[in-house]
């Protein structure tokens, strides 16, 4: 896993000095790549000959050594009409050492000339030293023909000193004065994730003689992270103190989010056991590979998390949304299914992308919060890599209903007699208070409208809580939690000894 520039110029180098023939270099930048690409040949770019290639402007030279060569191998033909097959034909034509850099092969490589063409470069450039450097996307996968043959290597997105670089070139550019530290602090977290170009173009945009703009430097980045499928940022600004009740999980995520390693983004993924319905089962196998690569990410990076499990209405997805608020940092909302597509392939490629995005955002620090209605379902491989704990949420007690009617009686304007709430969720006060509101009404008129969870599915509610009885930690109370069917409140224990 390549974590910065260094490591990329270093692996180019390494297949360089391998002879290796086909690179795919997975950038979100093909300039910056192939300027990297340029630097890694360590000083010797004014002898090696660079070409290139694309749809649009055919084959090219990129310096005076490369021009030498085109001429020497394309003829009498005119270098903008080569299409995508005769230009891995001329690449066999390729002298010693040359770099041929071939963009956006991934919309063309399901052209079985396109495959065949590329595998036969293998030995024919190997055997001169010269590389052919594919240009795709983040995310993109070879065809099964050329996964033995193609050396994959990921291009970083730019670090804290590169964006600190960036910063600080756009100011000087503009003969304005450097912005003071913290200023500067919070225009990197603002830009980590975008590439080189988009970062400048930003700054750029976004500076003016009373410095940076970091409410547009933000929005920037919520566009560029939107635009991968099945991702979307969170806009809401909720924040703990707009739950009531469920202290064990609040006390808890804020020690995490103050603690060592803190969180730069927090990942929420709302009814987890539908995302990955059919693993294992499915006939396409598409959910089973998305499982399998978000498995091996979470595992690479480390990645922490909790499942936060319970009725619906119970504050679940509410907690996961004000964690990033209460931080200071961006919710990414993460929707499997809307990666999901129908080109074989492509459901595998958007996930990776979206997994990428996340990576650079957080700068491999992120928090995941999955929210869910029954664990039952959900992988046990899955479920382990959520490494910071599984919250059981009741039916709030009566002091945090209390608390929840004063978050909704205040933000509405509703402060008439409470209808009996026994066994009520946090929504259905919400909403009760919402009816009152709109339908001008009393809390009472309103209450008649509504009916409870608890009593609309108290057998699965019941179910729910005997499964999760003595398993998973309380989100209300410290400890964990514990289930008694006679008591008008369950809760957790600080300790509970296990039976050997």
């Amino acid at each position: 896993m390549i974590r910065n520039t260094e490591e990329f110029l270093s692996a180019l180098r390494a297949a360089r000095r391998a002879s290796t023939p086909l690179v795919s270099i997975r950038t979100a930048d093909p300039a910056s790549a192939i300027a990297l690409t340029t630097r890694s040949l360590n000083g010797d770019a004014d002898n090696t000959p660079l070409l290139s290639w694309d749809i649009m402007t055919g084959l090219s030279a990129v310096n005076g050594p490369g021009k030498k060569m085109l001429d020497s191998i394309i003829g009498e033909r005119s270098p903008e009409t080569v299409g995508p097959a005769d230009a891995l034909s001329l690449a066999a034509k390729l002298g010693d050492d040359a770099v041929m850099f071939y963009a956006n092969p991934q919309r063309l490589w399901h052209d079985p000339i396109v495959v065949q063409g590329l595998w036969n470069l293998r030995d024919t450039l190997k055997a001169v030293g010269a590389v052919l450097a594919l240009l795709t996307p983040p995310g993109s996968v070879l065809p099964q023909e050329l996964t033995q043959d193609v050396l994959v290597i990921d291009e970083p997105l730019p670090s804290h000193e590169d964006l600190r670089s960036i910063v600080r070139t756009t100011f000087e550019h503009a003969k304005l004065a450097l912005p003071a530290e913290d200023d500067e602090s919070r225009a990197v977290d603002a830009l980590l994730g975008l590439a080189a170009f988009p970062a400048e173009q930003v700054v750029a945009m976004s500076l003016s003689k009373r410095g940076l703009d970091h409410d547009q430097l933000w929005e920037r980045k919520r566009q560029v992270i939107e635009q991968a499928p099945g991702l979307t940022v969170w806009r809401g600004g909720e924040g703990f103190a707009d739950v009531g009740g469920c202290a064990n999980v609040k006390t808890f995520l804020k020690s995490v989010l103050d603690g060592a390693e803190a969180p730069r983004v927090v990942v929420f993924c709302d009814e987890i056991e539908k995302a990955f319905a059919g693993t294992g089962t499915d006939l396409s196998g598409v959910t089973t590979e998305m499982t399998g690569t978000i498995l091996t990410w979470m595992q690479n990076r480390e990645a922490d998390g909790c499942i936060l499990i319970g009725p619906p209405g119970t504050a679940k997805s509410l907690i996961a949304k004000a964690t990033g608020n209460t931080a200071g940092i961006p919710t990414i909302a993460f929707d499997l299914s809307a990666m999901k597509n129908g080109i074989i392939g492509s459901s595998g490629e958007r996930l990776r992308g979206a997994l990428s995005i996340i990576d650079a955002v957080s700068g491999g620090r992120s928090l995941w919060l999955a929210t869910c209605n029954s664990i039952g379902s959900l992988p046990p491989e899955l479920r382990r890599r959520f490494t910071l704990g599984t919250f059981f949420f009741d039916l709030p007690a009566p002091d945090e209903r209390e608390a929840i009617w004063q978050i909704f009686t205040t933000k509405y304007g509703v402060q008439d007699e409470r209808p009996h709430d026994d066994n009520w969720t946090g929504a259905e006060i919400k909403e009760c208070c919402r009816k009152a509101y709109r339908l001008r009404m009393s809390l009472r008129q309103s209450a008649e409208y509504i009916v409870p969870v608890a009593r609309s599915a108290a057998d699965q509610i019941e179910s729910l809580r005997q499964q999760s009885s003595g398993k998973y930690l309380s989100a209300s109370h410290p400890g964990v939690y514990e289930y008694n069917r006679n008591a008008s409140t369950p809760k957790g224990r600080a300790f509970r000894a296990l039976e050997r």
